[in-house]
């Protein structure tokens, strides 16, 4: 093995070729590859899922790539890299020669470090036979913010110091193989926030004393025990003294933080700089210097060409131009030297061992995979003791088995097949229908059926779910079966899934007779991927976790379900922990609001959740009494519920409900809980008992949180505080989509007395094509309630109504057509004296006489929306300026979203007479049918 001071290294192109990893499309050769090798010297190949089709074209493949280089007289060989987590995320897959072992979540959660050393030695035994001698891994990531992580099962948890040690354990069992380690992805990609489209750049906004405390702990504890390298991701930072657009183009982070202050002396290998913000951002020549510069060894590029030899041209510039000093490429190549010393020679390199080897592993590597899968089958809950079902099924009785529909498992040759036979429309049969070990989501779920069936005398149903929730012949076949499965992967980010086991839960909790007796079908979820969909959702009565959708994972899964074997595993890190923490749920006894008995509590709750600041409530909240929650509306159904003490008859909390029958929306309102009693399950036996409540109505079509009527609790609270955090995640845990819900808000616009319509108002209005008037009163009723039959918004009927019936204090501004008088738009105007001002407590808050704008509607069939909209507003404007209010507030102004903001400050004057009194959102696609997955405002 050449050392550094070897006088081959005089050769600057093929000591660059050193510092370069470079991967490639195709199965065999390509004559790219190939002029990377033997032309730039490349000292390093990255293998992945498109290279790889099986055990032996693997052998020859990488064989034959190191051949070249030897045949171009590279000092050394390849160092030739593979990711190879197991679970679903594999490389390599053949159905003989390769094992299935559980993710490394699946892994920790069997509860034994010798176990994971074992199945790390033997992973790595199998791809070191078909000559790979760079393992890239393990993934020492902390899952700090666990429900919104692609990372999922890829780390081993949430706990630093459980990550740590089954990190080192699997490092161990790489090392002990005879591979070199790589530890990913520094400073860790447990708690990204994801900001969006592809040229936002995943953010750490940890501070780095958080991050030591934490994330870096399983980086320092594997750099301590000796790992070889580390990839340093390409990931930003923003945290009070740290601004860094990609961690592994810092030098505060790789030069500093990784190599000054954990004492890293391996090699450091960055992320692919081909990922699309960094390209576009910063260039790849350019960002190849700066990672050179800020400390990386290893440049990785992982498929495009162009970009490879962008890459190598960048950085003979940097050279050329003494950006990067020859210095610095020497000590970079001492540490590509000493890693390849430890895992390769070029006899190793020219003679791997290939199939007569794996022949010889297969079967002890069998029964490991065997008992890892059987050790890390979790069985999370099983409050009524469903498990195994044999105990609770006839012969006879039919069992449904519900899957979702998911893509092929990542990382798998599998899945390139897919995407290729896809693109192509090829007529051919699909390619993983060939192999039993790597199966799409569909058919994987097709044969847990089969397997499920084989294992009972009784029939088994099977039938899939998608986005479009609870269809009828789902409901029919759920009331046809005596047991029901439902799988879900990773319903925290697929979150159809989350709506849809929870409504078909929901069904299930009904009762339903069987031989006379009462009593609940039986439910068991399955989440086949992150152990988080569920884990803390004690409504989930029966729970268990796979952590991944192999056929393997499944053939366990199918024995813990029929009893064969006790499962054993345990749900990882402190998630573990919580879940037994919450199972001390307290169940309140929850009653029905008493007017005349509880008015007065209300009171002193609302007063007492003014006082302690309540996020986004304060000024609504403020002026709210009791009698704010009462409307009295013949179209409205409304239920109220308290938790009270009956001794003292002071009110713990309060949840309203509203039924409205003309549109068939239910509506929790708002729920309160004494601040100082808080986290005792008083909000959700409140919750539980409305949503039963509202259950019942017949006629609901849907379910949503907040009201327009009563404008006092709108929804969600958005932001980033960690109160509103708090809420936010509550809400999801009880089965709201929070995800997918839009902002809505109350506007005040002050300062009426100065301010006057735009100039060009006018022209504006005109080029609308419509005319626009004021009316008042229940005359006006029939053309007005037709048009708003047009939009299916909670609670327009009843405001109109209330409008219409109070001439005195309320008025419709009507944009009309003028060649037939059709009613394009309308908006309800108020004052301070009108029925409506009472349910809308902000305008008591004001200090000062105010107006009201509330519930705009557009016809479908008008053109100019946005037009039409700011016509209406701007005139409601006008007219409450002229009847003396200084103040005019645009209530539940979601729908006012379409006309532009910006351009209504200058409208409307500084931005300062614009206050957002509230921001929340509406809770959006709950469940489906009577339990609602469609927007509703």
């Amino acid at each position: 093995m050449a050392s550094a001071s070897d006088p081959v290294w005089d050769d600057m192109n093929k000591t660059l070729g050193q510092l370069f990893m470079m991967g490639f499309e195709g199965s065999t050769v390509t004559p790219q590859i190939r002029k990377l090798i033997s032309e730039h010297h490349i000292g390093s190949i990255l293998l992945t899922a498109k290279n790889l089709k099986s055990a032996e074209q693997t052998t020859q493949l990488v064989l034959e790539l190191q051949q070249i280089a030897h045949d171009a007289g590279h000092p050394v060989p390849l160092a030739i890299g593979l990711d190879q987590e197991n679970g679903g995320v594999n490389s390599l897959f053949d159905e003989i020669y390769i094992r299935q072992y559980p993710s490394a979540m699946g892994l920790a959660a069997t509860g034994s470090k010798e176990l994971a050393y074992e199945v790390a030695k033997a992973t790595a035994e199998e791809i070191a036979a078909c000559g790979i001698n760079l393992m890239m891994g393990p993934c020492l990531d902390v899952l700090t913010n666990a429900r919104n992580q692609p990372l999922g099962v890829r780390t081993f948890g949430d706990d630093p110091q459980e990550v740590s040690a089954y990190g080192i354990a699997f490092m161990k069992g790489f090392k002990d193989a005879g591979l070199a380690t790589m530890g990913k992805h520094f400073p860790s990609y447990g708690s990204l926030e994801f900001l969006g489209s592809a040229l936002d750049v995943p953010t750490i906004t940890e501070s780095l004393e958080s991050l030591s405390l934490n994330a870096l702990v399983p980086f320092r504890n594997g750099i301590r025990e000796g790992i070889d390298a580390m990839m340093v991701g390409g990931c930003a930072m923003s945290s009070a003294g740290l601004n860094v657009m990609h961690a592994c183009l810092s030098e505060q982070v790789v030069n500093d933080l990784l190599r000054n202050d954990l004492h890293f002396e391996g090699v450091t290998i960055s992320d692919c700089l081909e990922m699309e913000a960094l390209s576009h951002n910063i260039g790849v020549g350019g960002g190849t210097v700066m990672a050179i510069n800020a400390g990386c060894d290893v440049v990785l590029l992982c498929r495009s060409f162009q970009h490879q030899q962008e890459a190598i041209e960048g950085f003979r510039l940097g050279l050329e131009n003494t950006m990067i000093t020859k210095e610095r490429i020497k000590t970079s190549l001492k540490r590509v030297l000493k890693l390849k010393a430890k895992c390769t020679t070029w006899e190793k390199a020219l003679n791997p061992p290939g199939l007569s080897l794996l022949s010889q592993l297969q079967p002890s590597h069998t029964t490991l995979s065997t008992k890892a899968y059987n050790s890390s089958i979790t069985v999370v809950r099983d409050k009524n003791r469903l498990l195994p079902l044999t105990n609770i099924m006839e012969p006879e009785d039919e069992l449904l088995l519900l899957t979702p529909l998911v893509k092929p498992l990542a990382a798998s040759a599998a899945s390139q097949a897919l995407t290729e036979q896809a693109s192509n429309d090829s007529p051919e049969p699909h390619i993983w229908e060939r192999s039993a070990s790597v199966m799409s989501g569909e058919r994987v779920f097709r044969e847990l059926g089969r397997s499920l069936a084989r294992q009972r005398s009784g029939r088994v149903l099977h039938t899939s779910y998608t986005a479009n929730g609870v269809r009828p012949q789902h409901e029919n076949l759920i009331n046809r079966a005596s047991a029901i499965i439902i799988v879900t992967a990773d319903a925290n980010r697929n979150l159809y899934q989350h709506g849809f086991t929870k409504h078909v839960s929901m069904i299930c909790n009904m009762q339903y007779s069987s031989g006379g007796e009462k009593r609940e079908k039986p439910l068991v979820v399955v989440s086949v991927s992150s152990p988080y969909d569920f884990a803390m959702d004690q409504s989930i009565g029966t729970y268990v976790c796979t952590y991944d959708f192999t056929e393997t994972a499944l053939t366990s899964l199918v024995k813990v379900l029929y009893g064969e074997f006790a499962p054993a595993g345990a749900l990882p890190g402190t998630i573990s922990q919580s879940q037994k923490l919450s199972q001390s749920k307290q169940h309140w006894l929850v009653e029905t609001f008493n007017e005349e008995r509880d008015s007065f509590g209300l009171d002193n709750l609302l007063k007492s959740c003014v006082e302690c600041n309540t996020p986004g409530l304060h000024s609504e909240l403020s002026s709210a009494t009791s009698n704010s929650f009462m409307l009295r509306n013949a179209d409205v159904l409304e239920s109220h519920f308290v938790v009270r003490n009956s001794s003292t008859q002071a009110l713990y909390g309060f949840c309203s409900t509203y039924f409205f029958k003309i549109t068939g929306v239910g509506v929790i309102g708002a729920i309160f809980v004494d601040p100082g009693r808080r986290k005792l399950s008083i909000g959700h036996s409140l919750h539980n008992r409305a949503i039963r409540t509202l259950l019942q109505r017949e006629g609901a079509k849907r379910f949503q949180l907040g009201s327009r009527l009563p404008s006092i609790y709108l929804g969600i609270p958005t932001g980033h505080g960690g109160e509103r955090k708090r809420l936010r995640s509550w809400f999801a845990n009880l089965g709201w989509n929070t995800a997918l819900s839009r902002s809505v808000c109350s506007m005040v616009a002050r300062n009426l007395s100065t301010w006057s319509p735009p100039e060009g108002m006018a022209k504006s209005l005109q080029s609308a094509g419509a005319d626009f008037d004021l009316v008042y009163g229940w005359d006006y009723a029939g053309p007005v309630l037709d048009h708003i039959k047009t939009n299916n918004r909670q609670g327009l009927p009843a405001v109109y109504k209330m409008a219409l019936a109070d001439p005195s204090a309320c008025g419709i501004i009507r944009a009309k057509r003028p060649e037939d008088g059709a009613i394009l738009g309308t908006v309800v105007l108020y004052n301070m004296q009108s029925r409506l001002a009472s349910y809308v407590p902000t305008m008591k808050n004001i200090g000062e006489l105010a107006g009201g704008i509330s519930s705009p509607v557009i016809s479908p069939s008008a053109g100019e929306y946005s037009t039409l909209l700011q016509g209406l507003i701007l005139l409601g404007m006008r007219q409450i300026k002229q009847q003396g209010c200084n103040v005019c507030i645009l209530d539940y102004s979601r729908a006012y979203g379409k006309v532009n903001f910006r351009a209504w400050d200058e409208n409307l004057g500084p931005r300062s007479n614009l206050d957002d009194t509230y921001i929340f959102c509406d809770a959006l696609h709950y469940y489906q049918r009577q339990l609602c997955v469609q927007t509703s405002l």
